[in-house]
């Protein structure tokens, strides 16, 4: 198992810059002069390109060596980022120099998204998957609960410039262990544009994948809009406002890492089906907080929606990769990204309109009515009840 500890030591030392990052990159905007307005125009050059770029992604990965994809993904990144730090550091950093870089890191996350499930599937059993697919997620959960406030303290004393330079040397070393990795190149005899024809056809005669990511878009336009976007106005003007809001999202960290534990031990048959169901808790926050619930409650429903959503994630990926054959996990996950993927800017857009109208304590009920709902319709679907685990839970013996 040296590949793989090789692929998660890439992945907890990239997690390290990449959870400093977003502060650092908001500060950058900031200290130039920049406000809500220019911080938007970042944030989108650097969304876009990934939801651009993702299916050219998907198609490179099922065709080259996803080791050295990775490499070159994270290689641009650390690029992109390094550049980003010098024209902070020296004061040439403008609303333009910053969205360009960014317009390459989003680039560089389009290759390395797709390429990151095929290369999993590679170099771990099949057994072993879904432990796999947690020890994964485990650096991830726990830099979410330090990585922010250590990249507050680096800002605040040393300026944003320091904090984006780190981000860079955790690309540039998770490139150089990915790289290592030396994975073969899948056979492909046909042309690009025949794999991206063939990749549709593949994924829409999926039912369970492609009904799966549309109920996902709708669940993370909806999650997304009422969580990220309404959460912090209603902890404001309802409850401590930034105190509180802190601890919301330490709660939802803390059900995140332990959705990760329930996955390192318990190994369902249903993967999909219990992949589906993990999106239901999600409606308890923004119910807890469109009701005006006391603190306490929100945070215990905050809790339960990170575990749910954690053992979603983990149970999901774990399907996808045992039911989607290894040559064409690259485009298959680069046509579920990009539906999941533009369910954010639609969703901030959607929930800003209706706020005007309704208020943003009726728009949190009827997000968490949406949850429910995009579950409920999926469960529908008889497909998803026929994608379960091809190892048994008992022996860890992979069935046919």
């Amino acid at each position: 198992m040296v590949p793989f500890r090789r692929f998660l030591a890439a992945s907890l030392i990239s997690a390290t810059g990449s959870a400093m990052a977003p502060l650092a990159l908001a500060y950058s905007v900031i200290e130039q002069g920049g406000g809500a307005g220019a911080l938007g125009v970042v944030l989108a050059t650097n969304t876009v390109p990934t939801v651009v770029f993702l299916l050219v992604g998907g198609v490179l990965a099922d065709r080259m060596s996803r080791s050295r994809l990775l490499f070159l993904g994270n290689g641009l990144a650390a690029v992109a980022q390094g550049a980003l730090a010098a024209v902070v550091a020296t004061g040439h950093a403008t609303t333009v120099t910053i969205a360009v870089c960014g317009f390459v890191s989003g680039t560089a996350v389009a290759f390395t998204v797709p390429a990151t499930q095929g290369a999993i599937a590679q170099i771990v059993p099949t057994e072993h998957l879904q432990q796999a697919n947690a020890l994964l997620r485990l650096p991830t959960h726990a830099v979410k609960v330090l990585g922010p406030a250590v990249g507050g303290v680096v800002v605040a004393v040393s300026g944003p410039a320091w904090a984006l330079a780190w981000d860079a040397l955790t690309f540039a070393v998770a490139a150089a262990l990915l790289l290592g990795l030396r994975l073969d190149a899948p056979v492909s005899v046909t042309s690009a544009l025949s794999d991206l024809r063939e990749g549709w056809a593949g994924f829409w005669s999926r039912t369970w994948l492609w009904t799966y990511t549309a109920a996902g878009t709708v669940l993370v336009a909806a999650w997304l809009a009422g969580f990220q976007l309404l959460g912090p106005v209603v902890a404001a003007r309802e409850y401590a406002g930034a105190r509180d809001w802190g601890l919301i999202q330490g709660a939802f960290a803390a059900g995140l890492l332990a959705g990760t534990v329930v996955c390192l031990r318990w190994r369902p048959y249903r993967l999909l089906t219990v992949a589906v169901v993990g999106g239901v808790p999600l409606a308890g926050p923004l119910l807890a907080l469109g009701w005006g619930l006391p603190l306490p409650w929100v945070l215990l429903a905050t809790v339960l929606a990170g575990v749910g959503l954690d053992v979603a994630i983990v149970t999901w990926t774990t399907a996808f990769q045992q039911h989607v054959p290894e040559g064409e996990l690259g485009r298959m996950s680069a046509f579920n990204s990009v539906g999941e993927r533009l369910a954010i800017p639609l969703g901030y857009l959607l929930t800003a309109l209706a706020v005007g109208t309704w208020g943003d304590r009726t728009v949190l009920v009827a997000c968490a009515a949406l949850v429910v709902a995009a579950v409920l319709l999926n469960l529908c679907v008889r497909d998803v009840y026929r994608v379960n685990n091809r190892v048994d839970g008992r022996t860890g013996v992979t069935v046919n």
